[in-house]
């Protein structure tokens, strides 16, 4: 059980998916406007990050890697993630149409994710097992909605705070995500 939990907690903090390994660093930024928005896409990160490691890690170690056709792996886990891209749009298109409508493109954008991609070749390259991967996947995915409530909550800060002219907008927006980003990297210590 400790192996699982030192999984979930170097998915989670140690190699965070945003701050420690600078993936899916566009709707980190683009989603973190608001609560609800960065809720919306964290748990939309996660439903499809969880999904696509459970389909594609039998698909490989069952299909591609006892047939020698490791070298679609690319092709078909991004199709895998497409298409459970496709049923998170229309759920929510049906179901919290306010939600759907916010977020935008950034919706879509979840199939171009690299952070998603990267777990589904995580958990094949790290030798993990099919509950392994998951505890790996779910880690992933609620580091991913940390980092994007963490930074909601800095750019909420920063709205109200006295921001010198030539660093409003963007510019104090990199500088606190950078601050934030080492500030984890004092949780390479757990690892050890």
């Amino acid at each position: 059980m400790s192996d699982l939990f030192k999984i979930f907690l170097t998915a989670f903090l140690i190699d965070n998916v945003v701050l420690m390994r600078f993936l899916a660093l566009c709707p980190f930024i683009g989603m973190s406007t608001d609560d609800d928005k960065a809720m919306g896409m964290g748990i939309a990160v996660t439903f499809v990050t969880v999904l696509a490691t459970c389909v594609t890690f039998p698909l490989y170690m069952f299909f591609l890697k006892p047939l020698g056709l490791e070298f679609l792996q690319i092709m078909v886990f991004i199709l895998v993630i497409a298409s459970l891209v496709q049923l998170v749009e229309f759920f929510l298109k049906k179901s919290v149409p306010a939600l759907y409508n916010s977020m935008g493109i950034y919706l879509a954008l979840i199939t171009t994710n690299c952070a998603i991609l990267a777990v589904t070749f995580d958990v094949i390259s790290n030798g993990y097992t099919f509950t392994q991967s998951i505890v790996y996947a779910l880690g992933a995915a609620f580091g991913f909605l940390l980092s994007l409530l963490l930074l909601t909550g800095i750019r909420k800060r920063i709205r109200t705070s006295p921001v010198p002219a030539f660093l409003k907008g963007t510019p104090v927006l990199f500088i606190a995500a950078a601050l934030l980003s080492m500030a984890f990297m004092g949780f390479k210590g757990l690892g050890q």
